[in-house]
């Protein structure tokens, strides 16, 4: 059979994970000729040679290529024979267009933590020791190509050794940009909060386990920024870790050795333990065990019965925590509200009255990474948080046939003002952002101001339109408002509901379930119990809604959930409510005068439709939270209650027709919670779930649209999520819920720019 030859363009991200060497090596195996590139979204090669050995290659690329790589497509053509002798792998030309795929950071590999714990290899306990396969990549990238001169390890020239690596095609370091090594590359050191060094090199982490053993505090420079260690189990360095981080009650993450140690601890499950042990290595909630509180100490999760576990993220990781062979708390370095530390002036400054010593390198960390949490859900993941190891790949590919994409419209979502991450819609993909943060500081607002900067740039783009949401209380919306780009406002629960429909590419008609703490509409009412029906083409009606009740002290609830119950009871039975003993426990009389004052005369107390709010007010009547000191503990305590308990019951409830809206009226389930002597709490926080239930599959069958989307913090709950899909599913209804996307506030962004495609492919007027 005469040879032929192939010109083949593969597009997705196949650039800086080891592709055109995964390429060179197959090529070679089948006894092809021929060359690879790298080109914009992709590589481009010729193959020359037998078409059974070329058909062959075609076959295994897609089976064999390297494990970070995704293939969007495959694109063959025949062109001359051109009668090459061998393979090779060429430069890419300078005036090529430049792919905008940038990997996340990622784990150490399999044969790098092999070489990191061989004493003959030259990288022996080397904590930045890496490959095309691991290492960083997002978080040291100034920008495009993705070439070391581009990076922060271009102040770290190659040594021969390490260069010839970088050099040879057949080798997994070939062109691995932070490559490194003990002789050329970072290199740690230990320093006190002064910045004088107390140990060089290898001896600094030595030293830093000293010091953790010894019940100090030490801020360790990781892969997107700084974190705080402490050892799990001492229970005075956890007490002055929350005393000066400004953290009484929130979690803390814990860093364990190995997933075998994390067997000991919690229950994991075959899904929890793949994400655990994933190249991301995100944060993972784990049940723990009765006996975890042998081993970690009550502070670490006060009250919780979930533990948030991650293995090592990076090859110093593995060394600290190997060496002090037991769990450490890793947690963000910083304080309370504010974004991480990333450089080291800037944590010398800003952790100083926290960390007693610093292990640092001099290895530049270029954007803020927080680590992603994610908690299984209906055996399923579910993004919590996402950050280090996701972003920044884009998300999804809108498959929404009927817009332009000749020239597709280019729309920037600027989330909302919690948990904030921005997404950019450009080249058919939607990229979304890293965690941000809440923006409720000069240094937030300066970090999300740098990441859309960042985000602009890797895509080589600028927007249409920015998408924001409505409150004009929103540094976001105020940041919109004062750029000259067209602007498009959507409504909080719209974002959600889409951004759900985004990550299932669902563009026809649904019905939306959109519960959470808070969200802004025009009407004044503070909304979070919201369902919205999309008839697939351009129209989204709010049918239905919690009944509201009022908020004494606005966003002062927020943290008080008293002041939910209070507004509750008073929506029941008005000012009789205030001689409810959970009023008289919870209130002074001064408060509870000023409670008179405002709810009669409406003061500072807005209507409230949340089921957010109308979580914490229960978990209030049960005596569970009066006040939080971190966003949805109140919740979280109900949910916890409930654990364990099998269970149907449910309390009664009404559903009343309001003109064209449904109104779910929970005040014939509160009452009845309220005086049910006959269970105990823990089968009372179950009714009270399982009420909600029953409340939505009645929605839904009134609307019967069969295609529903569950979005909004509310369905962070797990025993919620699980209990609303299982019911529905049993009335034949289709129910979408997040995976890779925060059912929270941190998929906004997602939904905004997705609302804005839809819109557009209807052929709505966008920006204003």
């Amino acid at each position: 059979m005469d040879n032929e030859r192939q010109q083949v363009e593969i597009t997705g991200l196949v650039q800086g994970v080891g592709f055109r060497p995964f390429i060179y090596r197959l090529a070679r195996e089948c006894k092809l000729n021929g060359w690879v590139v790298n080109h914009s979204g992709g590589v481009r090669l010729e193959v020359e040679g037998d078409p059974l050995n070329i058909a062959g290659f075609l076959r295994r690329v897609p089976e064999e290529k390297p494990p970070h790589s995704q293939i969007l497509s495959v694109l063959t053509k025949l062109v001359p024979i051109k009668g090459d002798s061998g393979f090779e792998i060429r430069a890419s030309a300078k005036d090529a267009e430049k792919s905008t795929l940038i990997l996340p950071d990622l784990a150490p590999c399999n044969h790098c933590l092999a070489e990191l714990a061989n004493p003959n290899d030259r990288r022996y306990n080397y904590p930045f020791i890496n490959c095309t396969l691991c290492g960083p990549r997002f978080s040291i990238i100034d920008k495009l190509p993705y070439d070391r001169a581009n990076t922060t390890m271009s102040a770290f020239p190659l040594c021969d050794s390490c260069h010839k690596e970088y050099t040879d095609p057949s080798d997994r370091r070939f062109h691995a940009e932070p490559n490194a090594c003990p002789e050329c590359g970072p290199q740690l050191e230990l320093s006190d909060g002064t910045g004088k060094v107390l140990a060089p090199n290898e001896h600094a982490l030595e030293r830093a386990v000293t010091e953790i053993s010894s019940g100090q505090i030490v801020a360790l420079k990781g892969v997107g920024g700084f974190q705080l260690l402490v050892d799990a189990a001492d229970g005075a360095a956890l007490e002055k870790l929350r005393k000066r981080k400004q953290r009484p009650h929130k979690p803390f993450a814990l860093l364990y050795p190995s997933l075998e140690a994390v067997h000991r601890d919690c229950e994991v499950s075959k899904v929890e333990a793949d994400l655990l042990t994933s190249p991301e290595r995100p944060i993972v909630l784990l049940a723990a065990k009765a006996d975890a509180g042998q081993r970690i100490h009550n502070l670490v999760a006060p009250d919780s019965p979930e533990l948030g576990v991650m293995l090592p993220a990076s090859p110093l990781h593995q060394l600290l925590v190997q060496t002090y062979g037991a769990p450490l708390v890793a947690t963000s370095g910083n304080l309370a509200d504010e974004p991480i530390c990333t450089e080291n002036n800037e944590a010398l400054t800003r952790l100083g009255k926290i960390a007693d010593c610093f292990l640092m390198h001099n290895r530049g960390i270029l954007r803020h990474l927080d680590d992603s949490v994610l908690r299984v859900i209906d055996n399923r993941p579910v993004m919590l948080r996402r950050a280090r190891g996701f972003a920044p790949l884009p998300l999804m590919r809108p498959q929404i046939t009927q817009e332009s994409t000749e020239h597709p419209a280019i729309y920037l979502g600027l989330g909302a003002d919690q948990k904030n991450t921005v997404a950019l819609s450009h080249s058919g993909w939607i990229y979304s952002s890293q965690h941000i943060g809440d923006l409720e500081n000069a240094t937030s607002v300066e970090r999300f101001d740098k990441t859309i900067e960042d985000l602009t740039a890797f895509q080589q783009c600028e927007p249409h339109t920015l998408v924001h949401d409505l409150h004009p209380g929103f540094n976001s919306h105020r940041w919109a408002l004062s750029k000259p780009t067209p602007k498009l406002g959507v409504q909080h629960h719209i974002a959600h509901f889409f951004s759900c429909m985004a990550e299932h590419n669902h563009s026809g008609p649904a019905l939306g379930i959109c519960w959470d703490g808070t969200g802004y509409d025009i009407d004044g009412v503070v909304r979070g119990g919201e369902f919205l029906y999309w008839n697939g083409d351009s129209e989204v009606k709010n049918i239905a809604s919690l009944r509201t009740f009022p908020l004494p002290g606005g966003e002062k609830a927020v943290r008080e959930p008293r002041r939910s119950a209070a507004g509750l009871l008073y929506e029941i039975s008005g000012f009789v409510a205030l001689q409810h003993d959970l009023i008289k426990r919870c209130f002074s009389r001064g408060e509870r005068q000023n409670l008179v004052t405002m709810l009669k005369g409406e003061i500072n107390s807005p209507q409230c439709s949340s089921a957010g709010r109308l979580f914490d007010a229960v978990a209030a009547l049960l005596g569970l939270r009066s006040h939080t000191s971190y966003e949805g503990q109140a919740a979280q305590a109900l949910e916890h209650s409930a654990r364990g308990i099998q269970s149907r019951d449910a309390y009664p409830f009404d559903l009343q027709k309001r003109g064209n809206r449904w109104q779910l009226d929970w005040a014939p389930s509160v009452s009845a919670l309220i005086y049910d002597e006959g269970r105990s709490l823990p089968q009372r926080a179950v009714a009270f779930h399982n009420t909600l239930a029953q409340m939505i599959l009645s929605v839904a069958g009134e609307v019967a649209e069969p295609q529903i989307f569950l979005s909004g913090g509310v369905f962070q709950n797990k025993r919620l999520t699980e209990t609303v899909t299982s019911l529905l599913q049993r009335y034949n209804f289709t129910v979408h819920s997040h995976s890779q996307v925060p059912p929270n506030d941190g998929g906004i962004a997602l939904g905004q720019v997705y609302y804005a495609h839809c819109m557009a492919a209807a052929g709505q007027p966008l920006g204003g």
